[in-house]
């Protein structure tokens, strides 16, 4: 399968200070790992820029303003996990820029999948809000260029991270053509994500996991909850955020997943995908803090979007 890689040198530019777990060595690994020779068929490509008109349309304009804005001569801290420094704008926009990317390119035919390895993540961003380490969201911009510029109506995003993405639900609620699905240990930050949130269109769906989940329950709950339901919604475009802090190692929660898992469930939103919108996935990636673990797990993902 025809996968291509978006990612940039800027993403390394984004210093969040000493100790933070969201850190260029981050990507560091993960791209040590996919420059390897299993990989060696991925096709290449650098993380343009978003534009402002793709960042408004999921976001509030003066939100976006005032981002563009911010001093790029010091660090402004914005909350205590989300730190903008003077090279975090160029990495923000080259994110949600490689979002977009991904969608042109699933939809102009020459990738049959994508997958963004950029920093900042994005899916705790809100409409007129950056927390949790996120300033743009990356899926909902690359949700609503994919409507813009090639006219579908259904958009999908599916996020394994061990963090519910607030700022996607945020944003899709009130929109019965996109559809937000999330597994996320709870109790957790950012508190939000419960079965209850559920859309203006019952296009929400939330399954919190108890601390301690496996990865046989977490298997169990996309299989009988969320690959139906993504199923009956039928979306034209599949966007994945993928966060791999669900892992057993990582520090940030208390999941117990494994790279094996991270495959399964890549395996499974790809044949549901086969069915719906072919050739049309793409991965952005979201959390994942223990540097093993996590080049592991995005080793473990790519295979799987490669059908390796």
């Amino acid at each position: 399968m025809t996968v291509a890689l978006f990612t940039h040198p800027a993403s390394y530019g984004h210093e969040t200070g000493e100790d933070h777990p969201e850190c260029a060595d981050r990507l560091r690994y993960i791209m040590r790992v996919l420059d390897g020779p299993d990989f060696a068929a991925l096709l290449r490509e650098q993380a343009p820029q978003a534009s402002l008109a793709q960042l408004k349309a999921a976001h509030d304009s003066d939100y976006v303003d005032a981002l563009i804005a911010m001093p790029r001569d010091r660090d402004t801290v914005i909350d205590g996990d989300t730190v903008f420094g003077p090279g975090t704008l160029e990495a923000a926009l080259r994110s949600a820029g490689g979002a977009c990317a991904t969608v042109d390119a699933v939809f102009e035919g020459w990738a049959e999948a994508a997958f963004v390895a950029t920093r900042p993540p994005g899916h705790h961003a809100e409409r007129d809000r950056a927390m949790g380490f996120c300033f743009f969201n990356n899926a909902a911009v690359a949700a609503l260029h994919a409507r813009a510029r090639w006219g579908i109506t259904r958009v999908a995003v599916v996020d394994f991270d061990v963090h519910h993405g607030n700022g996607t639900q945020h944003i899709f609620a009130a929109d019965p053509g996109l559809f937000y699905a999330s597994t996320h240990q709870s109790p957790s930050f950012p508190g939000t994500g419960l079965a209850a949130e559920k859309g203006v269109a019952n296009n929400i769906l939330n399954v919190p996991l108890v601390p301690g989940t496996n990865g046989e329950v977490f298997r169990a709950v996309w299989e009988t909850k969320i690959l139906p339901a993504l199923t009956a919604f039928a979306p034209e475009l599949l966007i994945i955020s993928a966060g791999f802090d669900a892992h057993a190692a990582d520090p940030m929660a208390q999941l117990r997943l494994r790279e094996s898992d991270f495959a399964w469930i890549t395996q499974e939103l790809l044949a549901v995908a086969d069915q719906l919108c072919p050739r049309r996935v793409v991965s952005l990636l979201e959390g994942g803090y223990d540097l093993n673990a996590l080049a592991a797990s995005v080793a473990a993902h790519v295979r799987a979007l490669m059908r390796l």
